[in-house]
């Protein structure tokens, strides 16, 4: 058999991977907090988010003994025809729900769909299993309100980074419970799927803080809902994974779309060129499309027949 990384790339126009080659070129690499003091800086420092228009609505979830901030988003064209939860990125200690309202307004009013955020607590000040924790207390309480709430049965979940980790460990504790089939698809961007660094993927990003942040107290980070590369993948929705070809947790994407795949599951893999981590944030044509690309897989799964 022969294989190339670059079957696996995302349809994009050569002008925009010529773009975005240009643009990584002058543009330096990013790293994250390397220590609490560093993390606190970065806090202090980052801006205040920008409002949606119509702004999100703040309310609180309550299930499974859990209560969280959430806020909601409702499409300004008409009542929703799907419902979307989503679980910001920020490496398990930075960001907020609030800080991806003006992006989930768009998807809100691009799909004609409701989009809940979940506001889950951060480490260090609360570790593993806080967040997910959180998670998986708004996506039971979503699955109780959808129907009389949003007048919708089709809810789809994802995240970007450590929100499509948090996506993922979520989506196998309602397998768990009989509950993840209830979700018609989970869009996940760059997550990180092994936190234990006993793979090779894994190791890449050991020595990172974010993760001594959020799960430096746990003896064996095998554990799947820490590291959901190790668990039973079997049940799960359909799936979309999207990373960029130089981003350093693609292998950690390849080995779980492998995992997902063998497990069963409906799984779509893309592969952006030129593209590092958290690249869709980015100002390139190859980001817009990579978020067109991702709107659309959403509005088969939501809306579909």
């Amino acid at each position: 058999m022969r294989f190339a990384l670059e079957a696996l790339f995302a349809e994009v126009p050569a002008e925009q991977v010529e773009e975005a080659r240009a643009f990584y070129r002058t543009r330096p690499a990013g790293r994250g907090p390397a220590s609490w003091e560093e993390l606190r800086e970065v806090r202090a420092k980052r801006p205040a988010p920008r409002a949606a228009e119509p702004p999100a609505v703040e309310e609180t979830a309550e299930a499974a003994g859990v209560c969280v901030p959430v806020r909601i988003l409702m499409p300004s064209g008409g009542p929703p025809r799907g419902v979307y939860l989503d679980i910001h990125g920020g490496g398990f200690y930075m960001d907020s729900a609030a800080h991806g309202d003006v992006r989930n307004r768009e998807l809100a009013d691009a799909l004609g769909v409701a989009v809940v955020s979940v506001d889950y607590r951060l480490a260090p000040e609360h570790p593993w299993p806080a967040a997910p924790d959180d998670c998986e207390a708004a996506a039971l309480w979503l699955l109780g309100e959808a129907g009389a709430r949003f007048g919708t049965s089709r809810p789809a979940i994802g995240g970007t980074s450590a929100g499509a980790t948090l996506a993922l460990t979520t989506l196998l504790r309602l397998r768990d419970r009989g509950a993840a089939d209830r979700f018609t698809g989970a869009a996940l961007r760059f997550g990180t799927y092994d936190l234990s660094a006993r793979t090779p993927a894994g190791r890449r990003i050991a020595d990172e803080y974010f993760l001594r942040a959020y799960a430096g107290h746990v003896a064996d980070r095998t554990v799947p809902d820490l590291s959901p590369l190790y668990g039973d993948l079997g049940g799960l929705p359909p799936t979309l994974l999207v990373v960029g070809a130089e981003d350093v947790l693609l292998e950690d994407n390849l080995a779980l779309a492998a995992r997902l795949s063998a497990a069963g599951n409906d799984v779509d893999l893309r592969v952006y060129p030129e593209a590092p981590h958290g690249f869709t944030a980015h100002p390139t044509a190859l980001a817009a499309t990579a978020l067109d690309d991702i709107a659309s897989w959403l509005r088969d799964r939501i809306t579909g027949p």
